[in-house]
């Protein structure tokens, strides 16, 4: 799975000191917990991903628009990368309960 970040690399890094490797390997942890869609999307395009991302050993809530959001603008990859940040209390509760 492949996530362009080339939109929002900078932000997510300038905003929630979060470097976007980090943000792909929590989306491609495992035991990720994906809200499809995202519970706060608008557009119900958007996903929530809660993972584990070895590197700032951290959870992570990463949020990916699908590829088909918008048909004339492609990303290089499945997946926008459109934000991400280190999990609050709620999201960490519910990847842990996902964990075997």
């Amino acid at each position: 799975m492949r996530v362009d970040w080339s939109r929002r690399a900078d932000y997510i890094l300038a905003r929630h000191a979060v470097d976007p490797s980090w943000a792909n390997e929590a989306v491609r942890d495992e035991h990720a917990v994906w809200l499809v869609p995202d519970p706060a999307s608008r557009s119900g395009y958007a996903v929530r991903v809660i993972g584990y991302a070895a590197t700032p050993d951290a959870v992570l809530t990463v949020i990916l628009v699908d590829a088909e959001a918008d048909l004339t603008d492609r990303p290089d990859g499945d997946w926008w990368g459109s934000n991400a940040w280190m999990a609050n209390r709620w999201d960490r509760h519910l990847y842990g309960e996902a964990r075997p």
